[in-house]
């Protein structure tokens, strides 16, 4: 991606009015559904649900569903979400004729089948700096350029109150994005120079046309940014891809060893785009802690095939995939 395409498919939300989306919205009668995956996310995600519909299905109707897919949750994620005013739909009942597996993207794949938006945006569940504007700033793009499939987010990271690289008193820092620098980044720049432009290759807010993922392949974890990324580029060109700048973002972040495994699959998603790695579903990640005493751990990294691909549900299930509420 050259300059040119920065200039041009580069936006900041407050480009747009959230009134004037929606009239956008209206006139072309295009809908919208909002996906946030969740897992272990009592802490964040009722708060989350109840500002987004209070702001973007109440006061102003941009979003038509507001769903939140609870990946196993063993706290109180579902009621809680449900409490707020999300449908919810825990993804081990979704389908579950076709297997389940562990993972974000497994959420995001199966939300597909239980939403009908013509556009379907996704917002992570963890967030405890944001605003509305995270939603309403994706779909200015969609909704005012033709050509644009997939919206990214991008924003100055904020680390943890007292965490490694974290700013005085909660200041952005580039310490925020370490898989991003140390894995995304340079792989992007070896592999598709083309992508360099994206501010925010694996941000968790993001935007993408029905008809695009439905034929997309979705790795069934934290690889499905890159995937989608690379996919849409390779698919659709760089021009079928835009980005929004949202200001200040901040999340609770993972242990080291966890990002090794956030790693692994983004690698794993790489080999598979150049022809590597085809047919394994599963890789053992040896780390050490103090002494050299070993941890294993096993990272999947499977993908699913696009889910317009998939058969329709079987009769005796088609009730099952109902609203969990």
């Amino acid at each position: 991606m050259d300059n040119e395409w920065f200039g041009r498919r580069t936006y900041r939300w407050s480009d747009w009015t959230v009134e004037g989306l929606a009239e956008l919205k209206r006139r072309s009668g295009t809908t919208v559904s909002l996906v946030i995956p969740a897992k272990n996310e009592a802490a964040t995600v009722g708060g989350i649900v109840a500002r987004v519909r209070a702001a973007l299905v109440e006061d102003v109707p941009l979003v038509d569903e507001l769903v939140v897919m609870d990946s196993d949750s063993t706290d109180d994620t579902g009621a809680l979400a449900r409490a707020a005013g999300a449908r919810v739909h825990r993804v081990v009942d979704v389908r579950p004729d076709l297997g389940h597996h562990q993972g974000k993207g497994e959420a995001m794949w199966k939300s597909f089948f239980v939403t009908s938006g013509d556009v379907v945006a996704f917002m992570d569940a963890d967030l405890v700096e944001w605003d509305t504007h995270f939603v309403s700033g994706l779909l200015g793009p969609l909704l005012t350029e033709p050509g644009v499939d997939l919206v990214k987010a991008f924003y100055d990271r904020v680390l943890d109150q007292g965490g490694a690289g974290a700013g005085p008193n909660g200041a952005a820092t580039n310490e925020g994005g370490r898989v991003t620098e140390l894995v995304a980044r340079p792989t992007i720049a070896l592999r598709w120079p083309e992508l360099a432009g994206v501010v925010q290759p694996l941000s968790g807010e993001w935007a993408v046309r029905r008809e695009l993922l439905r034929d997309l392949p979705v790795p069934t974890g934290y690889g499905v940014e890159l995937a989608v990324l690379v996919d849409t580029y390779l698919g659709r060109g760089a021009d079928a891809i835009a980005q929004v700048d949202m200001g200040r973002r901040a999340h609770r972040h993972q242990s080291l060893r966890g990002l090794g495994a956030m790693a692994t699959e983004l690698l794993a998603v790489a080999d598979r785009r150049v022809g590597l790695g085809q047919g394994r579903e599963a890789v053992e990640v040896r780390q050490f802690d103090t002494g050299g005493r070993t941890m294993t751990r096993t990272v999947s990294v499977v993908e699913r095939g696009p889910a317009g691909r998939v058969a329709p549900a079987p009769e005796w299930h088609q009730g099952e995939v109902a609203d969990s509420c």
